[in-house]
């Protein structure tokens, strides 16, 4: 196929906007959305604990840990709950429309926070439930239009480019954190207080979101192909089913790293609550080791082909037993150079799994890729939403100790694969080739 030119800043109709496919430009503004809202949650994150003690005078440390776990439960089940909703309005509205919208409630959520007084305890639990339902709104969206409007040769690597930029969002969310703590004072000309940094982060966060909704304005056009051929494709297809079927291993152990990763992340920032020697920049690098070991596990998998080399279960077994062994180590020796060693481990590990989950998911066959897609979103935002808030109970009555409880889940799941050989060997061949 001959290429086409892109559309000059006059036309908008005519070959250069009707396209069956997405041009790279496009591609990177939609990887640039998923960016910014892994940045936003990650950004938010290391300053929460200090700003909620600042909102709730006299309360300890153990409540405090308690609504950041909740806090970010709320986000997760926003997510749960909104993956699905957005991707059936997705299919009757168009995606480009549900894109737009969700970028929009995502900012606007953000400017909402900024003003906690008029909205009390509760209303910070709405607004971060309604920023977490917007953002579900971004990311299965967008991977569905990927999924869509790619060639299958390509599909494996533009999902690989959105997982890298989400993880590159979370490792740039902590200095994102620490930008906001630095231009505060500066800016406010007032000093640095953890309801400054809060502010700061939240504009910052805001900020980047708008300008990535902009960008998807002007670039994304509405592409062909869409939910009516999708629809006629899906009634065509044989065997009703399969793929959701063979997925659901997927779901479970998606869900499942999901949930032991969000309260590994929670441990990380509520450690500075609770031990002298943890401060809130060492938490922020924490945050950040973490999101450069799984985004360097990440690209080594992708730019060598150990996917096509390797069976995806040996993979996860992986995987899962470097997770299992980082955990033990952080709750054996909560000390400086062993903690950083127990994020390396743990952080290879997750880092390990998801990236094989996504690309087994993405292989499926493209009439069942949106709904899969939005299966893994919920399944996802499930396990984020009980980490959360498990990891915010225990922390708080077992401190270092809650990482051993947090091995659990992973250890029963290698335990699964172990016991149940088929079904976790049929996951890669069915969903990667479905019949």
């Amino acid at each position: 196929m001959t290429p086409t030119r892109a559309a000059g800043p006059g036309e908008a109709t005519g070959k250069a906007r009707r396209t069956d496919g997405l041009r790279p430009v496009q591609v990177a503004w939609l990887a640039g959305a998923v960016f910014s809202v892994s940045a936003g949650y990650g950004a938010l994150l290391p300053v929460l604990p200090g700003w909620l003690a600042t909102l709730m005078p006299g309360v300890d440390v153990v409540d405090v840990g308690r609504h950041v776990g909740f806090l970010s439960g709320v986000y997760a089940a926003g997510v749960l709950f909104g993956a699905p909703l957005w991707g059936a309005v997705s299919d009757r509205l168009g995606r480009r429309r549900v894109l737009i919208a969700g970028l929009v409630g995502y900012v606007t959520s953000l400017l909402l926070l900024l003003v906690p007084a008029a909205t009390g305890l509760w209303g910070l639990y709405a607004l971060r439930g309604a920023t977490g339902f917007f953002v579900a709104a971004v990311i299965p969206v967008v991977a569905a239009l990927v999924a869509e409007h790619t060639p299958e040769r390509l599909r494996a690597r533009r999902f690989a480019w959105l997982g890298a930029m989400s993880l590159v969002g979370f490792l740039f969310g902590p200095a994102l954190s620490a930008v906001g703590g630095w231009l505060g004072p500066w800016v406010a000309g007032a000093p640095l207080s953890p309801t400054l940094s809060a502010k700061v982060v939240l504009l910052l966060s805001a900020s980047l979101g708008a300008v990535m909704m902009l960008g998807l304005v002007r670039t994304l056009p509405t592409l062909r192909g869409d939910s009516v051929g999708a629809k006629k494709a899906l009634a065509n297809s044989t065997g009703v089913g399969t793929d959701q079927a063979s997925a659901l291993p997927l779901y479970w152990l998606s869900g499942v790293v999901m949930f032991v990763l969000a309260g590994f992340e929670l441990g990380i920032v509520l450690q500075e609550q609770h031990s002298s020697e943890v401060t809130s920049s060492q938490s922020a690098i924490m945050l950040a080791e973490c999101s450069l070991v799984m985004l360097g596990v990440n690209a080594l998998l992708f730019i060598t082909s150990l996917l096509e080399k390797m069976p995806a279960r040996t993979l996860i077994g992986t995987g899962l037993l470097l997770a299992t062994a980082g955990l033990i180590v952080l709750a054996t020796d909560p000390t400086d150079a062993w903690m950083y060693f127990g994020v390396s481990l743990t952080s290879a590990g997750t880092g390990l799994v998801l990236p094989v989950i996504a690309y087994l998911a993405a292989a499926t066959s493209p009439p069942r890729l949106g709904a899969v897609m939005g299966g893994l979103a919920a399944a996802s935002g499930l396990g984020q939403t009980l980490g959360s808030a498990a990891g915010g109970e225990l922390f708080g009555a077992l401190q270092h100790l809650t990482f051993a409880w947090l091995a659990a889940p992973l250890i029963a799941m290698t335990g699964l694969m172990l016991a149940r050989h088929q079904l976790w060997s049929g996951t890669a061949s069915t969903v990667i080739h479905p019949r």
